[in-house]
């Protein structure tokens, strides 16, 4: 069992109930621990309970029932101000007539820590988010991802025992909230700080995290490495959130799913899940497709649609079946020949690929 010398946040059975003409239960029995030094990412789609589990380890919600520990101590009803614990929101908060330098400073200062103290904690977070060269800007006059970093630095000065981002990257374009990503990792890695990260985003969450916890309805369906998310989902709502995903027909038979559409693949069945009729997931890239009539354990398609998106092709086929079925092939250099629209083809599943799915 996991000491606590190991643990950063414990949830226990906890959950939150909004009351009102409608009563809302935000959070469902949600019981969750994270490790010290890891970068833990909550993802759902909106209204799942993960901004509210988060905003209950600030403290700035107070859990309807259940506990909430830090390094063991129950600190459920301790104000924010008292919980060693930052966070980075959406919008950064920061004050724009004051300098960079400044407003990293303004929790420190706040803090009554001496004033070398706070010139030195400075310096070492201006490095630490590669801000030196701005340190005198207004924080009015520098760039979105800048602010970013600001935010950041700010909340990370008073070397916070768990540091808390509620989708702070959902306001820079695409290209610059990936290189935030890679950066948000290193800056968790050299602080050793344990980062709660907060996420609509897949991308985000597969990209930075050590550990993923997946959110609907108030619960927490599976919690796992990206790798276990993405490759072994618990059941279907992990697989549909997480990627793009291929439901297909299948019996199930011991270690054996046979497809609807053709074709018998070694699996590893969930606890629970008894032989009979089953729902499998099949990754796009994990479908190969060729132009000719199937072999052994293949299916038979028809192309509908092609799309190139750069790096890949995505095919868009139907099955003999009637089912729908994604392939996304990788582009090589010069391009070799891809099935065209209306194209008669045989799909082949890699081998392992093919998951046992709880409805």
């Amino acid at each position: 069992m996991e000491s606590y010398s190991e643990t950063a946040v414990e949830a226990r059975r906890i959950s939150k109930i909004f009351p009102g003409e409608t009563e809302v239960r935000a959070l469902d029995d949600v019981s969750v621990s994270i490790h010290r030094n890891e970068f833990f990412t909550l993802l759902g789609p909106s209204g799942c309970g993960k901004t509210t589990l988060l905003r209950v380890i600030a403290g700035f919600e107070p859990p309807t029932m259940g506990a909430l520990f830090l390094a063991g101590t129950d600190i459920s009803r301790l104000p924010p101000n008292q919980r060693p614990v930052n966070t980075v929101f959406q919008n950064y908060a920061l004050f724009p007539h004051m300098s960079v330098a400044n407003n990293i400073a303004f929790g420190l200062e706040m803090l009554g820590k001496p004033k070398d103290e706070v010139r030195k904690t400075v310096d070492d977070m201006l490095r630490l988010v590669r801000m030196e060269a701005l340190s005198a800007r207004r924080t009015s006059e520098i760039s979105g991802g800048q602010q970013q970093r600001v935010a950041l630095a700010r909340a990370l000065a008073p070397h916070p025992e768990v540091l808390l981002l509620d989708e702070p990257l959902s306001a820079l374009d695409l290209k610059l909230r990936k290189e935030m990503q890679i950066e948000l990792k290193r800056l968790q890695n050299e602080t050793g700080i344990t980062f709660i990260f907060v996420t609509h985003d897949q991308e985000e969450a597969l990209t930075m995290s050590d550990r993923v916890a997946v959110m609907n309805a108030g619960k927490i369906l599976q919690i796992g490495s990206p790798q276990e998310i993405y490759q072994r989902p618990a059941e279907r709502f992990v697989a549909n959130f997480i990627g793009e995903s291929n439901f297909l027909d299948a019996t199930l038979s011991g270690h054996t799913a046979t497809l609807k559409a053709g074709g018998a693949h070694e699996v590893d069945p969930p606890e629970g899940v008894s032989d009979g009729t089953v729902s499998v997931l099949v990754r796009p890239e994990h479908a190969s497709v060729r132009v000719g009539e199937p072999k052994t354990n293949e299916m038979a398609a028809t192309v509908e649609t092609v799309v190139y998106s750069g790096e890949a092709t995505t095919l868009h086929l139907r099955l003999g079946t009637g089912e729908a079925l994604k392939a996304r092939l990788p582009n090589s250099p010069g391009g070799g020949a891809l099935p065209g629209q209306g194209t008669a083809a045989s799909v082949s599943i890699a081998p392992g690929a093919v998951t046992v799915l709880k409805d």
